[in-house]
């Protein structure tokens, strides 16, 4: 019905009732609200450093991945596990397009907002490989493309839905064999291109993943991407990627998640999430102790699980503080629910550029988005092809054109921007992204409100 009224179900409808009635919010019940928005961005925090990159890690090293290779897939998967839950929800639960607006109404923010994050909270300067950049802003302008032409036409038939998932295929395989073509590349166009020439002749200087590998002063590693295994020491070490001998090492000496911190403000941070480390230790097995080493999949698995689980609290959470406040259904998809649904992808990406590591945390911004339009498929393909062959998906492409040059132009203008900046992520960056995803922003919400542009859709029961 929404597709033939021009109206959209309000996004509260999406999730249970909250705690108090709506004038009971409005007097003062809103503050609990906030208050449980604050501690789930501390329990993604907790749950990304203590158990998600870890395990990335270990997954990193025992299959020989580079580090973009693995913010792209494994890093992506997991920390845009919301979004494919979203994708469900909205396919098989509410009928409704919740999950295309959520995966492409986030699509700018997961580009700019989380590049933005990258630059300005960390105190690194991250140097940035060309191919890697390259390779997901490309696999990302053709999944986009390619969806923004399936739903055109308002439907979605079951061989659209699959050729999304042969486009996620090719990108994978392309994965796969990334070192070989690299290595090609940067023989091919080296003479042409001075990014490749630089990339030729010294390599990007990366510290470790996670805080947990630091022993006393910061860890410089030298990072080969000639090299099968993801770091390679300046030392006399061997490769940790052919052994987990010298992680058993570290690992037997990291303290408990119980250890009560030096500093005062941690202390106090560390106090007032006891009750989520607890739960999270009582639940995940932690894999940078000795014990459960081998144990890192499971690790991997749960701590996406939970990311999903706290997610979802927040933005159940965000969205009905947005209405209590008054803020319209459009400028919440574009903010604040965009924000909130790509929480894990930026501690993801935020933790990792503050070790240093730019090709991972800029593959993870990118690829999480190639695993988002993945997201949309999955669902599509299975209620077209397996539950409900009779006919397609209905969806409601409104804004379409709007969309499709936004996300664009902001592909674009990634690429362009690292490219100026000397292929590094500094708080330069950080400022110029932040700057252009608040005049996508402001003019997203104008397109919306009806201002600018000519948009029909409100919300159904205004």
């Amino acid at each position: 019905s929404e597709n033939r009224t021009g109206c959209v179900l309000s996004s509260s409808s999406e999730f249970p009732e909250g705690f108090f009635t709506p004038q009971e919010r409005k007097d003062g019940g809103i503050v609990i609200y906030f208050l449980i928005i604050l501690y789930m961005f501390l329990a993604v925090s907790i749950v990304c450093d203590d158990y998600f990159l870890p395990s990335l890690e270990i997954i990193s090293e025992c299959l020989g991945l580079s580090q973009d290779v693995a913010g792209a897939t494994f890093m992506a998967a997991g920390s845009s596990a919301p979004e494919l839950v979203t994708a469900f929800l909205g396919v098989f639960v509410t009928k409704g397009d919740i999950g295309v607006s959520t995966i492409l109404g986030s699509a700018v923010y997961n580009l700019l907002g989380i590049s933005a994050a990258c630059g300005l909270l960390s105190s690194v300067v991250s140097r940035l490989s060309c191919w890697p950049l390259f390779r997901d802003c490309l696999a990302y302008t053709v999944s986009a493309a390619a969806v923004l032409a399936m739903i055109s036409d308002n439907r979605i038939y079951w061989y659209e839905s699959a050729s999304l998932l042969l486009i996620y295929g090719c990108y994978i395989l392309v994965l796969c064999f990334d070192i070989k073509i690299n290595q090609y590349l940067m023989k091919k166009f080296s003479p042409c291109c001075m990014c490749f020439t630089k990339a030729m002749e010294e390599n990007a200087e990366q510290q470790p993943l996670v805080g947990w590998r630091e022993t006393g002063g910061p860890l410089i590693r030298q990072q080969s991407r000639t090299d099968s295994g993801i770091f390679q020491d300046d030392l006399d070490y061997s490769q940790l990627s052919s052994s987990l001998h010298g992680l058993n090492e570290i690992s037997e000496d990291h303290p408990s998640v119980f250890t009560m911190p030096d500093a005062d403000m941690k202390r106090i941070l560390w106090v007032l999430s006891l009750p989520i480390i607890t739960l999270l230790y009582l639940t995940i097995p932690d894999c940078r102790k000795q014990f459960w080493r081998n144990w890192f999949m499971v690790t991997f698995l749960i701590s996406a699980a939970w990311i999903s689980a706290i997610t979802y609290v927040l933005v159940w959470m965000v969205t009905i503080a947005g209405e209590t406040l008054g803020i319209p259904e459009s400028v919440m998809g574009l903010t604040l629910l965009a924000a909130g649904t790509s929480v894990p992808d930026t501690v993801t990406s935020v933790l990792v550029a503050r070790k240093g590591n730019g090709d991972m945390a800029m593959s993870n911004v990118v690829g999480s988005n190639v695993f988002d339009m993945l997201c949309l498929g999955i669902p599509w393909f299975v209620r077209t092809a397996f539950i409900n062959t009779s006919g397609p998906i209905e969806v409601n492409s409104s804004g379409l054109t709007y969309t499709a040059i936004s996300l664009i132009c902001s592909v674009v203008f990634i690429f362009l921007a690292v490219h100026l900046n000397g292929w590094k992520i500094d708080k330069k960056f950080g400022a110029i992204s932040l700057v252009f995803y608040l005049v996508f922003t402001i003019l997203s919400i104008l397109y919306e409100l009806g201002i600018i542009g000519n948009n029909p859709t409100r919300v159904c029961g205004n």
